[in-house]
């Protein structure tokens, strides 16, 4: 091999990172559109999961103590003794009270319009309603 060949055999041009740049930026604006939607799919069923598993422990807490958190003790009374309940066996929840997947708090209610207690996250804009990643995610639907 001669002189010349061997320093063009050492890296890459511009022009082959640019084209190599370009690919990329058609690729993610092909695929990322497509994949957008099922993250907020996504976070809906991660949202019902986990008002599933809170509303296991507000069962469990109402097997030993006879009765559902207040309004007024939220569901802090799942992780720490409410005060005055001689019958809570909990922490019902090991890992702590979690936020829903857009970090905000879910919303609690007892006694609930649609059942003995409300349980709901209002979504991503955290308003009441919505469509889509938006809507709310309750215990009773």
């Amino acid at each position: 091999m001669d002189r010349c060949n061997m320093k063009r055999s050492r890296g890459f041009t511009l022009v082959e990172l640019l084209v190599v740049m370009v690919i990329v930026g058609l690729l993610a604006a092909l695929v990322g559109p497509k994949l957008f939607p099922k993250l907020g799919k996504g976070k809906q069923s991660a949202a019902k999961a986990q008002i599933a598993l809170l509303g296991q422990a507000l069962d469990q807490m109402r097997l030993d103590a006879g009765r559902y958190p207040t309004a007024q003790e939220g569901l802090s009374a799942l992780v720490a003794k409410p005060g005055g309940e001689e019958n809570w066996e909990g922490p019902y929840l090991t890992k702590g009270l979690p936020n829903d997947p857009w970090g905000k708090s879910y919303v609690y209610q007892c006694p609930g319009a649609h059942g003995e207690y409300d349980l709901y996250s209002y979504g991503r804009d955290g308003v009441q309603g919505g469509e889509g990643e938006d809507k709310d995610v309750t215990n009773w639907e």
